[in-house]
């Protein structure tokens, strides 16, 4: 099983009234950029680093980074130069980057040329993951959502065929028009960086990611969702001739860990002020999802797909000390001693198999010497138990699987 080490690397010093005296009360998007302050943005960049650095020397087989804009909630909104860095100062570990939002790139080629970088400054550790990006992005670029699929596509294959193809060569899509393709700088990796796509399960993005033979990596879907999601997967995998396995899935959960469940239960609770934001008031929803992002197929497969978990999300909406007790209960989010959470990931890993396992430690309040103990922990009990689970219930991941 491969295991990989996650945060949104958040910014929270800002408070509820803020949000909710902003246009629409809404964190993202909107959330005036003057509650921003350089200097507490540069010890937090520096202590994120810190913790992905520290993470590859105990362990963890991949970091993975990702990329929102126009938000405190992850402060990554340069993904890239995250990634060239920890490509020099990380010596084992892949950089897994879930991932870099292709629609709205108007010059995929520049993005090529960036990843080729980190993939040759990290010796051939890349793992390069595209997403279509949240509703955020769109609005964020000013990019039209009802191109955002068609952006998607075209602009990963000009990605892929300026990484196999020898170039100079022409491009006339229907997106993108390039006289000359020849990024000079090309992956050490042959044929390409491995590609892993992230989402929350769009019906027609599991379909085209089996059909590529990509893994899907299924981010804090719920549980019993998530099972139904992969047989989407799976049913597209067999159309195009391949049985998937364990190394086709991945999945996302927020785990952290201290010396005792009552520590660990106190301080977890900051995660709900992470990528949720202070205050945790819910986000409009055309700001996630403006009209024509999804197709109405889209939208109703996800609906139908959801539709016994319609209802408040203890994650994302209004929550008192109740909801985040219910929250524990469910497994959404892991805490507790090593022992307690060992025994609770087992549960999870039995049920979903997958063989990745993104590994989301901290986020929100949850403070750098609380993060750094949680890591420390990890590396004596947990890690090594996670590993033993994955040989035991039989859940390689893609490293391990010829392809």
């Amino acid at each position: 099983m491969f295991l990989m080490r996650f945060t949104e690397r958040a910014y929270v010093d800002y408070t509820a009234e803020d949000v909710q005296s902003s246009f629409r009360s809404s964190v993202r998007l909107t959330f005036p950029n003057k509650h921003f302050n350089p200097a507490r943005g540069a010890d937090l960049y520096n202590e994120y680093l810190d913790e992905y650095e520290y993470s590859d020397q105990i362990g963890f087989d991949g970091l993975m980074l990702n990329e929102h804009h126009n938000t405190p909630t992850c402060l990554g909104a340069a993904m890239n130069l995250e990634a060239a860095i920890l490509a020099r100062t990380t010596k084992k570990a892949k950089i897994v980057l879930l991932g870099n939002p292709l629609p709205i790139f108007d010059n995929p080629l520049r993005l090529a040329e960036e990843l080729a970088e980190i993939d040759m400054i990290s010796r051939g550790r890349l793992v390069s993951g595209f997403v279509r990006g949240t509703g955020i992005e769109t609005w964020a670029t000013n990019t039209n959502p009802v191109y955002n699929r068609e952006r998607f596509e075209e602009a990963h294959d000009l990605i892929m065929k300026s990484w196999t193809t020898p170039g100079p060569f022409r491009w006339e899509g229907k997106h993108y028009h390039f006289r000359v393709v020849n990024p000079f700088e090309r992956p050490l990796q042959k044929p390409h960086p491995p590609v892993w796509i992230p989402g929350i399960g769009s019906p027609e993005t599991l379909v085209w990611c089996a059909q590529h033979h990509y893994p899907y990596i299924y981010l804090e879907t719920d549980p019993q969702v998530t099972v139904d999601l992969m047989s989407i997967y799976a049913q597209a995998a067999r159309e195009v001739g391949y049985e998937p396995g364990p190394q086709n899935f991945g999945y996302l959960v927020r785990i952290h860990v201290q010396d005792t469940d009552e520590k660990a239960y106190e301080v977890g609770e900051g995660f709900l002020v992470g990528n949720a934001g202070v205050g945790r008031v819910p986000m409009p929803g055309d700001f996630m999802a403006p009209p024509g992002y999804n197709s109405r197929e889209g939208v109703k497969r996800l609906l139908e797909q959801y539709k016994h978990a319609l209802k408040p999300d203890p994650l994302y909406g209004g929550i008192d000390a109740a909801g985040w007790e219910k929250v524990v209960e469910s497994n959404r989010v892991i805490v507790g001693s090593p022992k307690t959470v060992v025994k609770k990931v087992r549960q999870m890993l039995s049920t979903l198999r997958p063989g990745i396992l993104g590994v989301w430690t901290n986020d929100g309040t949850i403070s750098h010497k609380d993060t750094m103990r949680c890591l420390q922990l990890m590396e004596q009990e947990v890690l090594p138990a996670m590993k033993d689970m994955g040989k035991e219930l039989g859940l390689p991941g893609p490293f391990e699987v010829a392809p």
